[in-house]
C-alpha cells in the first residue's frame, strides 16, 4: 500500500484520504478498515454505522470535538465537505469525495468541517465512522440542506 496520509491530503486543511486493503476472495472478501498505527488516528470513541437510501441527502453537520474516519464498504456513499473556519488555508472551499468498494478509501474529517453525504446508486449505502470520541449531542451543530448553498445534483 505504501501510501501515507501526507500522500493523500485532499484541498481542504485537514482532510485526507487514505487507501485502504481490500482482500477479494471466493468466498467472500475481507475490508479493511483502521488500526491504531494508521496515519490519520487519533484515539478510538466509538465505532457506528449508518444507512444512506439512494438519492437521499443527509446534511449538513459539523462536529466541535470528534475527528470522523468515515468508511464505505456497501454502495456508493458521495461526501461534501464545507470548510468555514475562517483561519483556514481552505476557508470557504468545498470538497466532494464518492466513497465505495471500487473506490474503497477512508476519509478523514477533522474538527470543525461542514460534513454532508448523499446516497449513490441503486441500492442503499452503509458507511462506517470509526470516531475518536463518543457521540453527545452537544458536541456538533447541525444546518438544513439549503442553509448552506451547494448544487446536490448529481
Amino acid at each position: 500500500m505504501g501510501s501515507t496520509v501526507k500522500d493523500n491530503i485532499l484541498d481542504i486543511e485537514g482532510v485526507y484520504l487514505t487507501p485502504l486493503k481490500l482482500i477479494e476472495l471466493s468466498d467472500g472478501d475481507v475490508m479493511h478498515g483502521m488500526k491504531c498505527s494508521d496515519p490519520g488516528y487519533s484515539g478510538f470513541g466509538e465505532a457506528y454505522f449508518s444507512i444512506i437510501e439512494p438519492g437521499s441527502i443527509k446534511a449538513w453537520k459539523r462536529h466541535h470535538e470528534m475527528v470522523l474516519n468515515l468508511i464505505v464498504p456497501v454502495g456508493s456513499v458521495r461526501f461534501v465537505i464545507y470548510d468555514s473556519r475562517n483561519k483556514s488555508k481552505s476557508y470557504g472551499k468545498f470538497r466532494e469525495v464518492t466513497l465505495s468498494k471500487e473506490n474503497y478509501y477512508r476519509l478523514t474529517i477533522p474538527r470543525m468541517l461542514w460534513m454532508g453525504f448523499q446516497g449513490l446508486g441503486e441500492r442503499a449505502g452503509m458507511l462506517l465512522n470509526i470516531a475518536d470520541i463518543m457521540h453527545t449531542p452537544q458536541e456538533f451543530d447541525r444546518k438544513e440542506k439549503n442553509e448552506i448553498q451547494y448544487n446536490w445534483e448529481v
